[in-house]
């Protein structure tokens, strides 16, 4: 008889997620394995903004999420319903089409009721006000779908997970990483071999689901799959996701899936540590560059920075920024949008001054090149009407490259440079499952009695991606994996 029912290897969103699923539909032993020490737990999901991106028709269905909303000032006018429609071209669009349509349409069709679902299990969620709202005028306008968030971020969302499968009586066992599959005579996984305090040993379970994240902190398998500069890029979770659960299922024969030579990667401040900081998480995000400029060493613009709202670009421009001379861009910034910087921007003193002149020659970068880029760009902007709240089309044209949107001039002291670089968050590359979270091997069948969720999951992003929409993977892969893996036909 097998130790286990259910062996979930991983403790973030997704994992945890698999884990209450499981037991709902009727796994008595479910075990979950975290690698990292009790003090360290929760993967990814506990330095991140705590944000899910779902599909939904009414101000109506989004009140059964954050039922408290109304009592925000400024709520709801500035929200707009985000179908499944929107949802999906918004998918379409930020990864040049180049999405899983089959893993995408259960992504879209389940995020509303998987939020639901977890708000069920006593998740409890809020506006993510500090994240993406914009107050303008008496009205918070929010990006498209960016309006939920787990309360107190990645930190709360990790910590009710705990709770929750506590009282599930899902077991857990700490400092215990898993380093390969057990198979059985037929080919069926049938558990895990895993190193804990104890030592080496085999736990064994009728269907195990790798939920144990990709492999961004894992130096050589950046600079292999990814490519310099990569290798030396800042991480901004945990350091354990060393790619340890890919590498097991290939090992027997998982089909790899999706784009293993791309990331998501975030604009984070230049002096962040190596790896995440349990107490700031998400604090060293810069993603108030749509107001500003970024210029690179060599003094010059490398992006558009109004190209859309942060929510669809900096997952890009994260890599961007990696990719400029010395992984170093400045923003800059005039008084005019200082109250707009997310409250983020205050774990880090930037560099400030009463000119232009003076700003740059306290930067680090080509200094006459920075004055003449701002110069182009001054004399190109500044037409139209400044919204905050949503892409304005007041662009700066006739300069390389454009600024399509929020093209305010740099005019109004005091100037302000925050210096970053680019943060990679988790690997888009992952292994080949089907809509009921299944392993698929080389020969295009089922593993049988293996299942993967989370990052994990390879296909569903490329190039870029929508903010939030990880998080909401990760739930709606994680419930269907550990339903499937209960299931008597497991055995």
């Amino acid at each position: 008889m097998a130790d286990y029912d259910v062996v979930v290897v991983g403790a973030g969103n997704a994992a945890l997620a698999a884990s209450v699923s499981a037991r709902e539909a009727g796994a008595e032993r479910v075990v979950v394995l975290e690698k990292a020490p009790r003090e360290m737990r929760g993967g990814n999901t506990h330095y991140s903004g705590g944000m899910f991106r779902f599909a939904f028709d009414t101000i109506e269905d989004l009140l059964r999420v954050v039922p408290d909303a109304n009592e925000l000032a400024g709520f709801p006018e500035g929200v707009e319903p985000y179908p499944r429609d929107a949802f999906w071209a918004d998918l379409l669009r930020i990864t040049n089409g180049r999405t899983d349509r089959e893993l995408a349409e259960v992504l879209i069709s389940n995020s509303f009721d998987t939020v639901c679902w977890m708000v069920a299990q006593g998740i409890e969620m809020e506006p993510a006000v500090s994240l993406g709202g914009v107050m303008v005028g008496n009205v918070i306008k929010w990006p498209k779908g960016a309006i939920v968030r787990a309360k107190h971020e990645g930190v709360g969302l990790s910590r009710s997970w705990f709770e929750i499968v506590a009282r599930r009586g899902v077991e857990i066992r700490y400092e215990t990483g898993a380093w390969k599959l057990l198979c059985n005579g037929g080919g069926r996984v049938a558990g895990v071999v895993a190193k804990g305090p104890g030592g080496g040993a085999e736990i064994t379970g009728r269907s195990v689901v790798l939920a144990c994240g990709g492999f961004e902190a894992n130096q050589a398998w950046r600079a292999q799959y990814l490519g310099p500069p990569w290798d030396h890029a800042k991480v901004r979770g945990t350091k354990h996701n060393q790619g340890d659960g890919l590498r097991m299922a290939l090992d027997i024969g998982a089909l790899a899936h999706g784009q293993w030579s791309g990331c998501h990667a975030t604009p984070i401040n230049a002096e962040a540590p190596a790896y995440g900081d349990r107490e700031l998480t998400d604090k060293t995000n810069r993603l108030s560059y749509p107001y500003g400029l970024m210029l690179n060493k060599l003094g010059r613009r490398f992006v558009d920075e109004g190209e859309d709202q942060q929510f669809f670009t900096y997952a890009r421009f994260g890599g961007v920024i990696l990719n400029q001379p010395e992984s170093i861009a400045y923003q800059i910034f005039d008084a005019k949008v200082r109250h707009l910087l997310e409250p983020r921007y205050a774990t880090s003193e930037p560099v400030t001054a009463d000119t232009l002149e003076r700003l740059v020659e306290r930067l680090d970068l080509d200094r006459a090149t920075a004055l003449e880029t701002i110069e182009a760009y001054n004399r190109a902007a500044g037409r139209g009407r400044f919204d905050p709240g949503e892409c304005d089309g007041m662009a700066a044209k006739g300069i390389e490259p454009p600024k399509s949107n929020w093209a305010q001039r740099l005019d109004t002291p005091p100037y302000l440079a925050y210096p970053v670089t680019g943060g990679i968050t988790f690997s888009f590359g992952g292994l080949k499952v089907d809509e009921r979270a299944r392993v698929i091997g080389t020969d295009w069948r089922p593993i049988p009695g293996l299942y993967a969720c989370g990052e994990m999951v390879g296909g569903l992003f490329h190039s870029n991606y929508p903010g939030g929409s990880g998080l909401t993977s990760g739930v709606v892969f994680g419930r269907i994996a550990g339903a499937s893996a209960a299931m008597k036909q497991s055995e």
